[in-house]
């Protein structure tokens, strides 16, 4: 009996989502240590409660600061996801943000609205080849065409999330 490849879903070739899910563990392990200065810029640690089990979850997760208390997490295949399922209402999040511990109330961008694809649009225009996780193919001179735009409309999310004032972290 041959061996399976655990790079590999059902014998495809696994998505790029799938394969850093597989990272998760090592990632969020990075993400809590000293070293937490590699991945940081373009990572944080997210930890929320499961809106059905009432378990704690923590997923690393990309993030872009549109300010300095509010962070945009953009949700690649979010139809086969979870998490992002528990902001449809306001609620609460922790992040670890840069080596340091953050609260917060996430919420859900509507999904298939207008700010959810300007939302997608600018973080295209920052990082364009995140347009391959999220099944087109992007050009930055082009734009998001309209075919585009509909397929992420059904296949992307996204959560806000508002952090508290800084003189409630916690820092290690």
């Amino acid at each position: 009996m041959a061996e399976r490849n655990p790079w590999t879903v059902a014998e495809e070739p696994l998505s790029v989502d799938d394969f850093f899910t597989r990272l998760n563990p090592l990632i969020c392990g990075v993400l809590r240590s000293p070293v937490h200065w590699l991945l940081s810029p373009g990572l944080m640690l997210l930890t929320f409660t499961g809106r059905k089990t009432g378990r704690r979850y923590a997923i690393p997760v990309g993030y872009q600061r549109d300010g300095e208390r509010t962070l945009t997490v953009m949700i690649s295949e979010a139809p086969k996801k979870q998490w992002w399922r528990n902001y449809r209402e306001p609620g609460p999040v922790e992040v670890r943000l840069r080596g340091r511990d953050r609260r917060g109330t996430a919420q859900l961008v509507a999904p298939g609205s207008d700010e959810l694809v300007r939302l997608a649009a600018t973080t295209l225009g920052r990082v364009p080849g995140l347009g391959r996780a999220w099944g087109i193919r992007y050009d930055r001179r082009r734009g998001l065409t309209p075919e585009q735009t509909e397929t992420l409309r059904r296949t992307i999310a996204a959560v806000r999330i508002e952090l508290e004032e800084e003189s409630d972290v916690t820092s290690e």
